[in-house]
């Protein structure tokens, strides 16, 4: 596998600034809203374009990973949240477990280095979103347990979040069927064949990992489906419930 890279993509620049705008407390809501639109709007035309401009050339965007460290409070939301993202992108990721007596934990991503970097990006986002959100509830009276009620809370928010994330990204990909890449493949074979490529390393490097459904015990899970369906994440589709999703574990 490749090493990771900096990134010294203007397009990711751009996206990281139009976040990072949308993200200011300073800046005015329509506003900021038309920011956030726009970042993912361009995040998922990105993953698409450097896919078919890497085809047949491995050196631009080779498959690479990363093993990232998430801390407590809520490392198993946070686990969820980027395992969610990193699926919806294209990448493969397993929960490695605890890295310590903290609490925190381990999450080790697969895939090519645009669609790892991307999963990065928005993790960071939509992390700032759901802790934030959270910190505003105020706990409905008669809820025995608070932290039971934050903790599925927080599932409701990623499992709608990430249903709209895949519908762009979905889109994105529709979008590439009839364009052609740098070698004149489709772009829908080289999507498959990247598919498949990221499916083979993840395999091989943990070929006995697991699915298993996300559960919870609160009473928070529609509050956050709630603001899961109201998270800034661009684009105007507000789609279905999504079904308790699988963690690889």
């Amino acid at each position: 596998m490749t090493t990771p890279q900096a990134d010294v993509n203007p397009k990711l620049a751009t996206i990281r600034a139009l976040l990072a705008k949308a993200e200011d407390s300073a800046t005015p809501e329509a506003e900021a809203e038309l920011a956030r639109q726009r970042a993912m709007e361009m995040m998922a035309k990105y993953g698409v374009d450097e896919a078919l401009l890497s085809d047949g050339r491995p050196s631009r965007d080779g498959l690479t990973d990363r093993h990232v460290d998430l801390p407590n409070p809520w490392s198993m939301s946070r686990v969820r949240l980027l395992c969610f993202i990193a699926d919806a992108v294209g990448c493969q990721a397993v929960h490695m477990g605890q890295t310590g007596a903290d609490g925190g934990r381990r999450v080790h991503i697969i895939g090519f280095e645009s669609d790892v970097q991307r999963a990065e990006i928005l993790y960071t986002s939509l992390l700032l979103q759901m802790l934030n959100g959270l910190n505003k509830q105020i706990i409905p009276f008669g809820v025995r347990s608070a932290r039971a009620w934050r903790n599925s809370w927080q599932l409701g928010f990623i499992e709608r979040v990430i249903e709209r994330l895949v519908a762009i990204e979905e889109d994105a990909r529709a979008a590439a069927s009839g364009e052609t890449s740098a070698t004149g493949r489709s772009g829908e074979l080289v999507l498959a064949d990247r598919a498949a490529a990221v499916e083979a390393a993840y395999r091989k490097d943990h070929p006995h990992a697991r699915t298993r459904g996300g559960t919870y015990t609160g009473s928070g899970y529609g509050d956050g489906a709630a603001a899961g369906n109201r998270a800034d994440i661009g684009g105007t589709r507000r789609v279905g419930a999504m079904p308790a999703g699988s963690l690889v574990a």
